[in-house]
């Protein structure tokens, strides 16, 4: 699994960033535990680190989202190198997932945390072949601003398909992958969290209303285009996002007694 935030670091704060960055990853490793969206290591999140250039934070490929820790993670480069002085102790990064996160991260510099996995609703929706529907008022969060990746082309194994993804996302904040799962993209950790978590649940819904639709002979009522738009000017937005998803942290801290802070060592002096 590899994991990620966008965090500017200034001169000698780059370490005290970092260390932020580790306890906030490790909030949405536990979450991701939690919810289920593990299947093996099929499941990434990443964060990126901006200074002088580009650098993506990652966590060790075979640690369980529960169990991973700011120690746990590893600094690498643009081209995946890992730097050594800066990372784990463990420092197998997921390639793969490497190669779909970097051309996100490289293509959308406004993104700071991007999340995907093989959830159970959205991989089965993915099989469909179609996006979502403004069904709910929740499905408007996402009212043209996901995507459809209409295709499957197996394990993602060079640069090319990871950019493939990258252009199907666009500008938007998340994408269907067909017969795959979903990946969501935002301006920060706690956004892309509540908007993953409410993707996987719109997946659900939609389908439960379908199937129960068909059922009945009928066909699902839509909420009109207008509506649509305007329940996403304020369901859809970042600020939304970023503060429907805070909660879930405090969740976690409270669950597991432990409270994420990064406190800076006290500098030496001459």
């Amino acid at each position: 699994m590899s994991y990620a935030s966008r965090i500017f670091c200034e001169n000698d704060e780059e370490e005290a960033c970092k260390r932020s960055l580790a306890g906030s990853a490790r909030r949405i490793h536990a979450k991701a535990g939690k919810y289920g969206f593990d299947e093996g290591v099929a499941g990434h999140i990443t964060v990126q680190i901006v200074k002088s250039c580009y650098s993506p934070v990652a966590g060790p490929q075979g640690v369980h989202f529960k169990f991973m820790q700011p120690e746990d993670l590893i600094l690498v480069d643009q081209a995946g190198n890992i730097q050594e002085n800066e990372s784990g102790p463990s420092r197998w990064l997921n390639g793969v997932a490497f190669l779909i996160h970097s051309a996100i991260h490289q293509a959308r510099p406004d993104v700071v945390c991007i999340a995907h996995s093989h959830t159970t609703y959205a991989k089965a929706f993915g099989t469909l072949g179609i996006p979502l529907d403004p069904l709910t008022q929740d499905s408007c969060a996402f009212y043209k601003d996901h995507a459809l990746y209409d295709e499957f082309n197996g394990i993602v194994d060079d640069i090319e398909e990871g950019v493939a993804i990258a252009n199907a996302l666009g500008s938007k904040k998340a994408v269907i992958l067909q017969n795959h799962g979903i990946l969501v993209s935002t301006e920060s950790i706690e956004s892309t969290v509540y908007f993953f978590i409410s993707l996987e649940k719109c997946c659900q819904a939609q389908m439960t209303a379908d199937q129960a639709a068909a059922a009945r002979g009928i066909k699902t009522r839509l909420i009109d285009p207008a509506s649509a738009a305007q329940t996403y000017e304020y369901l859809g937005s970042e600020l939304w996002g970023n503060f429907a998803g805070m909660p879930e942290f405090d969740l976690l801290e409270q669950e597991e007694g432990k409270r994420f802070e990064y406190v800076p060592a006290p500098k030496e002096t001459a």
